[in-house]
């Protein structure tokens, strides 16, 4: 058995009690003693052509619209139907009933004018529906007796309401338009700085242990396997990175963010494990007092700071002999550092060194937590960066 949502119980039972509201115009207030506008079309035919105008423009499903059928067509020809009619009332001098299905029309109408037209047909089709709706009481009393202007305010006071509360609604829909246009921008940033550190590093690493492989191709065509095997295991690494990133593209449901390629602290050995090569030492000296008990978004930001700063030295300072990545408490708050005696001396080419959007990404990352980063030469020789977090635990 099909559930029923509330909202479409709501849905139903407003459907209903405008179809019955419409239904006492046609039969009640039609054969009432009204007047005929047209010569030989009695009183229930003009109300009911009206009526049925007006519930097109309201209940037509919006599967089944044509292209035309605009929201300022639904919302602008009834009124204009409604407006006519009454005009005409006062050409006959005579009385043209009006009821309450063609006022609930009329206010719907308003309400899907405000809210759905585009800003300029919005106000066009909002007025045409709002004078349409005050002139009615001017059919049942053509000589606009007083009390006239007390049908007149009510109106005008439904009107301010309906309009008020599309309004609100309208501007509601634009602030979640902006928020998850905002949304995506945000999600899109993550996932380039994603590709950046993860995939630029692997590449990056595959490109210096290529380089390292032609020249012991020549000299120590023996000890090539480790080197290549390293190519090997870099290559992995870039593809699954690159398969985790895409696949966060291609996922929208809620378990998406889970899969995005993150680190954290005890990933740091690994990384570190796995950028040495011959000729260079790295050492990793982690402070006891550093807990695998900091916030994942700390630890994830402290990896990428380790990461992206590795990757960089592969990239201008590939002549670097030492390495040191320092992880310590420092007066309550995580500091990293990444040093090296690198003099810049690289052979990398151009394309490969990067536009120095890394550091950019890091530098608005560790803010946004918090914290702070340098980067800079390091007294005579080499390069450091560091950064320092708040130590909340999780």
């Amino acid at each position: 058995m099909k559930h029923v949502s509330a909202r479409g119980c709501a849905h139903g039972l407003a459907v209903g009690v405008l179809l019955a509201a419409a239904v006492v115009d046609v039969v009640l207030y039609a054969g009432s003693d009204g007047t005929s506008v047209l010569p030989g079309l009695g009183t229930f035919w003009q109300t009911l052509a009206v009526m049925l105008v007006g519930l097109a423009g309201v209940l037509w499903p919006a599967e089944r619209r044509p292209e035309w059928l605009t929201p300022q067509v639904r919302t602008g020809v009834p009124a204009l139907a409604s407006a006519l009619l009454t005009a005409a009332s006062l050409l006959v001098h005579g009385p043209v009933v009006f009821g309450p299905g063609e006022i609930v029309i009329l206010l719907t109408l308003l309400f899907i004018a405000v809210r759905h037209c585009s800003p300029r047909w919005a106000l066009v089709c909002g007025v045409l529906d709002a004078t349409a709706l005050l002139s009615l009481p001017v059919r049942g009393d053509v000589k606009l007796s007083s009390d006239l202007l007390g049908l007149q305010m009510i109106g005008l006071l439904l009107v301010g309401l309906v309009a008020g509360l599309a309004g609100y609604l309208r501007s509601m829909d634009y602030r979640r338009t902006v928020a998850v246009a905002d949304t995506r921008r945000q999600e899109r940033l993550a996932i380039a700085a994603d590709l950046h550190d993860f995939v630029a590093h692997h590449v990056t690493g595959i490109l210096v242990q290529t380089q390292m492989a032609r020249m012991m191709a020549v000299t120590q065509p023996q000890e090539l396997d480790p080197v290549l095997a390293g190519i090997e295991r870099a290559a992995t690494e870039a593809l699954a990175s690159m398969r985790r990133t895409v696949g966060v593209l291609r996922d929208t449901g809620p378990e998406a963010a889970d899969r995005r390629p993150v680190g954290d602290l005890a990933g740091i050995a690994e990384l570190v494990e796995g950028f040495a090569t011959p000729g260079q030492r790295t050492v990793l000296r982690r402070d006891p007092g550093v807990s695998d008990g900091l916030p994942h978004e700390t630890q994830a930001a402290a990896f990428r700071v380790v990461q992206e700063s590795l990757t960089n030295i592969r990239r201008h300072a590939a002549d670097a002999t030492y390495v040191d990545i320092c992880l310590r408490d420092h007066v309550g708050r995580l500091e990293v550092t990444v040093a090296d005696d690198g003099r810049g001396r690289t052979q990398l080419p151009a394309a490969a060194h990067g536009g120095g959007f890394g550091l950019v990404g890091l530098q608005e990352r560790v803010t946004a937590l918090g914290g702070r980063l340098d980067a800079g030469p390091r007294g005579g020789v080499g390069w450091q960066v560091r950064a320092v977090f708040p130590a909340r635990r999780s």
